[in-house]
């Protein structure tokens, strides 16, 4: 039976911009590449402002159990949301107890502030994107997306647009996160076919595993080789 147990009337994030956040006892049933279904659990469901919707568990550090990007269209009924985007999928959450529905504006954000040996990775290689890959040039480095900035986009020597994200070290969240910015620009028809590339001084086995799987291309570069920096030539082992 559906429970308002501690309701606040919350206006769309989509019109205020504004993040909502739900926590709800709550099933939520999945349609579209697959089908996939959440038992009923009290869950935190996330409405950012640029319109994404991502439910949480409390467990599984950062990675929401499912999610939808911008742009979609989040359809609120009594005890139900219906969340659709322009593929045809579709996330239903059936609210079966809701304990706080809150919202507020977060404002401008500065971004991610890299270290210095990241910033300075990703600057040379902006201007080197041949160390990457034989043919690639850059579109233009920081590209703005309403989920943060791609690393480098750039374009390979088939016209083909790629994404580039760069890292310092090589771990699964920088693979998760190239996918997300790969799922937000395939809804930019002007950019063409798109495939992504993950750079990074040491790229770690399970994260090369999942980039592979995803389809993403991965590339370790030397650092001091990329600065100009020629190891010694007498190396004691």
């Amino acid at each position: 039976m559906y429970r308002n147990t501690h309701y606040v009337p919350c206006p769309s994030p989509c019109h205020t911009r504004e993040v909502r956040l739900l926590i709800a006892r709550c099933s939520v049933h999945y349609v579209g590449r697959l089908e996939s279904r959440l038992d009923e659990a009290t869950r935190l469901i996330m409405v950012k402002a640029d319109g994404c919707v991502a439910i949480h568990a409390d467990g599984g550090a950062y990675k929401p159990l499912n999610w939808m990007n911008s742009p979609n269209t989040l359809q609120e009924n009594e005890g139900e949301w219906i969340v659709a985007n322009p593929k045809g999928e579709t996330i239903t959450i059936t609210l079966h107890e809701i304990f706080l529905d809150t919202h507020h504006h977060l404002g401008d954000d500065p971004g991610l502030s890299k270290d210095g040996v990241e910033a300075h990775l990703q600057e040379l290689l902006a201007a080197m994107p041949e160390t990457i890959e034989e043919g690639l040039t850059l579109i233009r480095r920081e590209y703005p997306t309403a989920i943060g900035p791609v690393d480098l986009l750039c374009r390979d020597k088939d016209g083909n647009t790629v994404a580039i994200e760069v890292k310092r070290r090589g771990e699964i969240d920088g693979v998760e996160q190239l996918a997300r910015y790969l799922e937000y620009l395939h809804n930019d028809t002007s950019l063409g076919a798109i495939r992504g590339i993950y750079v990074a001084q040491v790229i770690k086995p399970q994260a090369k595993t999942l980039a592979t799987t995803r389809g993403f291309t991965c590339v370790e570069i030397d650092y001091e080789l990329l600065r100009g920096n020629k190891p010694d030539e007498l190396t004691l082992f």
